[in-house]
């Protein structure tokens, strides 16, 4: 493509067209470093379970291993949401994009999304190969397989919709209204999913990340079943459209201004 000149239309059009430009490298960027995130998520949330259990060997840890997973989850949590921040804003699960786009408060375009979603499914899938690969047989079945279905596709699709539903809202309200601190954003977050997950029906995982369900799903050849298409993208994808809708309504899309409130009270 040749260089563009003024001469080859208007000093508006032209403007038009660097800015329209770009947006789609920002997009397509945007896109590679959350697939990068996605991939390297998956890898090490797969392996979460070995290391809770070579961990608690370790400490020769006889009683329920869970706080060495939270314990775990906790630091990796932190530690993906600073480099995300790092790296602009990268995410591994398309839900949290898709909501504040929804809400009005996102800088994402919809050429961005479209573009989002796909690489991250790309780089879940691709982490989980790599991580089922490398891993030692012996260590293998620590891994699992993946957010099983253990109910009917209408009770399965209600509640990962529920559920990503309640998810999204709560994470609008913590990261727009109570704190513009990451670390404590990321707590209150992790908080919720946890309880979600430790009090939520566990028909389906749950899962509340269509990009995860689907490397654990691609990986064991059913990412094309109506199962997994229906309850674990599409109801979570209606479930954060919703509750994005329903934080808007509530409490509209105005973002979170604590430094402003900070200066008010300096000065």
């Amino acid at each position: 493509m040749k260089p563009l000149t003024l001469s080859e239309g208007s000093k508006g059009q032209k403007s038009v067209v660097i800015r329209t430009m770009g947006g789609v490298d920002k997009a397509v960027k945007v896109a590679l470093v959350d697939g990068i995130f996605t991939f390297i998520w998956n890898v090490v949330s797969s392996c979460l379970g070995v290391a809770v259990f070579l961990i608690g060997q370790y400490m020769d840890f006889k009683d329920d291993r869970t706080p060495i997973l939270y314990a775990l989850i906790l630091v990796v949590s932190l530690v993906f949401t600073e480099a995300g921040f790092s790296a602009g804003g990268a995410a591994w699960n398309p839900t949290g994009p898709l909501a504040f786009w929804i809400a009005g408060v996102g800088e994402d375009t919809l050429l961005a999304l479209l573009l989002r979603l796909p690489t991250m499914a790309l780089g879940a899938a691709g982490g989980i190969w790599i991580a089922t690969s490398l891993m030692p047989s012996s260590y293998r079945p620590l891994m699992g397989s993946g957010p099983q279905l253990t109910a009917e596709l209408f009770t399965g699709a209600v509640t990962e919709g529920a559920m990503s539903f309640a998810l999204n809202v709560i994470v609008l309200y913590v990261v727009l209204r109570v704190t513009s601190n990451r670390v404590l954003q990321t707590l209150l977050i992790l908080v919720t999913i946890l309880t979600l997950i430790h009090y939520g029906p566990k028909s389906t995982g749950p899962v509340m990340n269509p990009t995860d369900a689907f490397g654990w799903a691609y990986h064991n050849k059913t990412h094309a079943s109506a199962k997994h298409l229906v309850v674990y993208w599409l109801a979570p994808y209606l479930g954060t459209a919703a509750g994005a809708l329903f934080y808007r309504r509530v409490f509209g899309s105005a973002a979170f201004a604590a430094p402003e409130k900070e200066k008010q009270k300096k000065s």
